[in-house]
């Protein structure tokens, strides 16, 4: 496919139809994805690709209460799981919420399921010691997962950046025999989509991108 319309098309996918995904055609996105950068290089990914069915279940049932609460603070007007604001919304209150959700339903029959890793002992996290959440180490991890989507939707399959496991990360390292050191960075169901979007819906540049300070000229908006 043309660059231009794979970066234009890649969606997120959480519906698929019933192919699998031959072992070759995993192993070639995954030789595409490895091509992302990393500090230093060190490219402390790790993917192990879960088959099994008990597991996966066992995954469902860690990410509901996740998403339970992530639906209880949107309903409640919310920005989900932020880290700024503070919550209104109480455990008792998130656990009441009835929800169906077709990647969670049918979790067992998703062509592939890859969790992804990360060695936090090979990541130089530049902002460890300041109190906000950090986010630098997502550097290191996160442009192999979008270079796995962008592979997977040039070969006619689709997936998902999810990354709702990670509320039950002790269990699902001990799951998978992982050490502590190795954080969940993302779970990716991958296979043929059900439906094929081409159009998605993203802001103008102007919005999001200006000159030298937050409020300076937009970018694209300057006079020639």
């Amino acid at each position: 496919m043309d660059f231009d319309e794979v970066v234009r098309t890649t969606f997120t996918c959480r519906e698929f139809t019933g192919e699998s995904i031959p072992e070759k055609d995993l192993e070639k996105l995954l030789e595409q994805a490895r091509f992302a950068p990393s500090g230093g290089n060190r490219q402390g990914w790790h993917v192990i690709a879960v088959r099994d069915p008990k597991l996966r279940q066992q995954f469902s049932k860690w990410i509901r209460p996740t998403f339970q609460l992530y639906l209880a603070q949107q309903q409640a007007g919310e920005s989900p799981w932020n880290s700024i604001i503070p919550t209104r919304v109480t455990a008792e209150e998130a656990k009441k919420i009835d929800f169906s959700f077709p990647l969670l339903d049918s979790i067992e029959t998703v062509p592939v399921i890859l969790v992804v890793a990360l060695d936090l002992s090979l990541v130089a996290s530049f902002d460890k010691d300041h109190e906000r959440v950090g986010v630098i180490s997502g550097a290191s991890i996160y442009p192999f997962v979008w270079n796995l989507l962008l592979a997977a939707r040039n070969s006619g399959y689709g997936g998902a950046l999810t990354t709702f496991l990670v509320a039950g990360e002790s269990e699902v390292q001990e799951a998978l025999n992982l050490p502590s050191h190795f954080s969940i960075a993302a779970m990716v169901p991958l296979g043929r989509p059900k439906k094929q979007l081409t159009k998605l819906k993203r802001k103008p540049v102007a919005e999001f991108a200006t000159w030298d300070t937050l409020d300076g000229t937009p970018i694209g908006k300057l006079e020639s």
